[in-house]
């Protein structure tokens, strides 16, 4: 049996006798400042340890050939009509998808860019249009209009049907017949001088410029259907209809007589109801400031927002293609909170995944007629992986440079996406927990070493100053 004193012999930590032993002022005060200083870099390696790192790369883009791209997008065109506001998509492969309605909501919306009535459909709009056969004499029974005696007229009879047209325009003149004869019939049946609930007029454009302007009239023919009484909230704008049906003389009196029925005919006055059942359901109500909000679509490439009908004619120095992007982002939508969970990896994350937000392209038309807006978006993607390689969130930031310039056609707002080949990989960095533990060894042995070599040193000369001090006195 092996003794204990051999067992003894192999102890790397060998005691000194307690008796023997000496405390010190200066041991005491080294030994407080050791402990400081543990404790003080413990702290520091913990949080070092805790703290999330990352390791950004440059790499090809891995995205599948043949995805799409999502886009969200909520803009606002003051000077666009919701019947005529068309958004093409095209690729670089010249694949183009003209006016997408699938994804692409519209609303009317005020003079503060705020929707004013239920979503608008595209539907509403007819893509063909019937008219009269073309060959017979016209009479002109409708009742012409100037800016002098356009208010006058609308407030004088509860409903007016203004035909605004030009005298150039193919679809104006296909209208022109039946027009005139849907006028001589309503006249016929409710005599403006007898009964005086309707009246048929028209404007022409061309001569009453600023007439249609402040009627917002962006497209030939456009009729509206005006109703006494309805005057929006300021004094310069009335609220309206607008008609999309059919342009046969049937049609059109059809339409008139949905209108007038409802109108009960008094003594001195005229009393309005509005029943909507018995309207005709190719009228629409919208203001006259009759703005249009764009959201959501997918697109592969290009966007383009354009002013389009299969039925009427426009006057591009009449078309005014000022936004307001309110918002407009690539991918998937991450909520707020994820982008601030998203800080403690990159803090640059998510300060361009939507750089247009907010931002206002406004022609004072002191850059003349024939304007198209255009905005070059370069994309890149950008991914964030975890330590296991699972992916936390896919992200497009991307840069956006405005232009303007004049057209010889119908003026535009343009959206380039430029997508690039290269995307940012940004992998979070995991850490040893073998690695802290040696480390906060190494801060213990290493503090409690220095300091006992400190306090030696310290030792040894206060007793070497004593021995000096006592040979002086000796």
């Amino acid at each position: 049996m092996v003794s204990t004193s051999k067992i003894k012999s192999v102890d790397f930590y060998r005691k000194i006798p307690r008796d023997l032993t000496e405390a010190t002022l200066s041991g005491a005060g080294l030994s407080i400042v050791a402990a400081l200083s543990m404790l003080f870099l413990f702290g520091m390696e913990l949080n070092n340890y805790l703290a999330v790192s990352t390791t950004t790369s440059i790499i090809v883009d891995r995205s599948s050939d043949g995805d799409f791209l999502r886009m969200d997008f909520n803009i606002s065109f003051p000077s666009l009509s919701c019947e005529f506001a068309s958004v093409d998509v095209s690729d670089v492969l010249g694949t183009n998808r003209l006016n997408v309605t699938k994804t692409i909501r519209k609303f009317s919306i005020d003079s503060n860019l705020r929707p004013t009535g239920s979503e608008f459909h595209s539907g509403e709009v007819l893509s063909h249009v019937n008219h009269d056969e073309a060959g017979e004499e016209v009479v002109e029974d409708s009742v012409p209009l100037t800016s002098r005696n356009f208010d006058t007229l609308l407030h004088q009879y509860p409903i007016s049907v203004v035909n605004f047209y030009a005298p150039w325009c193919y679809w104006c003149n296909l209208l022109k017949p039946s027009w005139e004869k849907a006028a001589n019939q309503i006249k016929e049946r409710y005599d403006p001088e007898m009964d005086g609930r309707v009246i048929l007029a028209k404007v022409d454009c061309t001569q009453e410029a600023d007439l249609c302007r402040k009627n917002h009239i962006q497209g030939y023919p456009s009729i509206r259907i005006f109703r006494q009484g309805s005057d929006l909230r300021d004094k310069a704008h009335h609220d309206h209809e607008s008609y999309y049906g059919d342009r046969d003389t049937e049609s059109l009196v059809k339409m008139v007589i949905g209108l007038v029925e409802p109108i009960h005919l008094e003594p001195h006055k005229l009393a309005l109801e509005d029943k909507s059942d018995n309207a005709s359901k190719t009228l629409k109500r919208h203001l006259l400031q009759e703005d249009v909000e764009l959201k959501d679509t997918y697109v592969p490439g290009n966007l383009m927002v354009s002013a389009r009908s299969g039925s009427h004619s426009f006057d591009s120095t009449q078309m005014n293609m000022s936004h307001v992007v309110n918002h407009l982002s690539f991918g998937r939508k991450i909520l707020p909170q994820t982008f601030a969970d998203l800080k403690r990896l990159s803090p640059y994350l998510g300060h361009s995944h939507d750089r247009l937000n907010g931002r206002t392209f406004i022609n004072q038309r002191d850059l003349g007629p024939n304007v198209t807006i255009e905005h070059y978006l370069q994309i890149v993607k950008t991914e964030v992986l975890k330590s296991n390689g699972h992916a936390m969130v896919e992200e497009y930031e991307y840069t956006a440079h405005s232009s303007v310039a004049h057209s010889y056609y119908l003026p535009v707002a343009k959206f380039h996406f430029e997508l690039s080949p290269m995307q940012v990989l940004i992998t979070e960095n995991s850490r040893s927990f073998s690695h802290f533990i040696t480390n906060v060894c190494a801060i213990i042995g290493g503090v409690f070493t220095v300091a006992g070599i400190l306090d030696s040193i310290l030792h040894q000369t206060m007793t070497l100053m004593k021995k000096i001090e006592l040979g002086k006195n000796f």
